[in-house]
């Protein structure tokens, strides 16, 4: 109610022509504006040309302050790095990439699959034998227990590594294993242990292997031998008598390769 009645008030203005005053008043507040328009004109041009030149002169004091911080930037990269010829590699970087052998201490972890025989009541057969997933959980602990270099079975493994588990045997880097698994890992055997009791995953591997027999063997040694790693070479596919490898050749060629 109150609102309403307030919108319907009728402005004084309306009854008869605007005074004097109020002319006057916005006659001076035009004067003012303009005048402050003059004096910033002065400072700031509104004229396109001149913008640009402002902008321009900023981007080039931005610029030499970029290069200035390049600079020291650079003076601090060389500092740091003096006692570096340029090109070396450490040898951190060489161990965790695996191109060279690794000796040291650390463990020595093996799985194996339960002997065979007749499957207890109420286990799965499935829990008879190793995992894909229980040899990374193994390698996972490792690697996060601080093992600087590791192997499976005799090949080094790095960061680039992968391995699959298909039935019972093992595949890695093109090559076949089976049963059992060695896991070595080069680096501090105490914090090695710590974090394989740590694991969740681990330590139902463990329980398994008490309960159905598993093959689980963790052994300190103090010195551990990995070889580089060592690439396997390309697997050269064939293709079937009577099949282009591209059609449309004059000769088509029987076979070819990957590489």
């Amino acid at each position: 109610m109150t609102e309403r009645a307030h919108r319907e008030r009728r402005s004084p203005w309306a009854r008869g022509s605007v005074p004097v005053a109020v002319v006057l008043a916005l006659a001076a507040i035009m004067f003012s504006a303009s005048a402050r328009q003059a004096g910033a004109g002065a400072r700031q041009s509104g004229n396109l040309s001149d913008l640009a030149t402002v902008a321009s002169q900023r981007v080039q004091k931005q610029s030499a302050r970029v290069d200035g911080l390049r600079a020291e930037v650079d003076a601090l990269a060389a500092q740091a790095s003096a006692g570096s010829p340029l090109g070396t590699v450490s040898a951190g970087y060489l161990v965790a990439g695996g191109g060279v052998p690794v000796t040291g201490p650390g463990l020595v972890v093996e799985l194996d699959d339960a002997p065979a025989g007749p499957v207890p009541d109420g286990v799965s057969p499935d829990v008879l034998v190793v995992h894909q997933q229980d040899l990374q959980s193994v390698m996972n602990a490792l690697w996060a227990g601080g093992a600087e270099a590791m192997g499976l079975q005799d090949q080094r493994v790095v960061s680039t590594s992968a391995f699959r588990c298909v039935g019972n045997v093992l595949r890695l880097h093109g090559r076949v294993y089976s049963p059992p698994y060695t896991v070595r890992a080069v680096g501090d055997p105490v914090a090695l242990q710590a974090a394989l009791d740590a694991s969740p995953a681990v330590r139902a591997y463990v329980r398994d292997s008490t309960r159905v027999g598993l093959g689980w063997d963790v052994a300190e040694q103090d010195a551990i031998e990995l070889p580089a790693y060592s690439s396997t070479g390309l697997s050269y596919a064939t293709v079937p008598d009577g099949v282009d490898v591209l059609p449309g050749l004059d000769e088509p060629t029987a076979s070819g390769s990957a590489g």
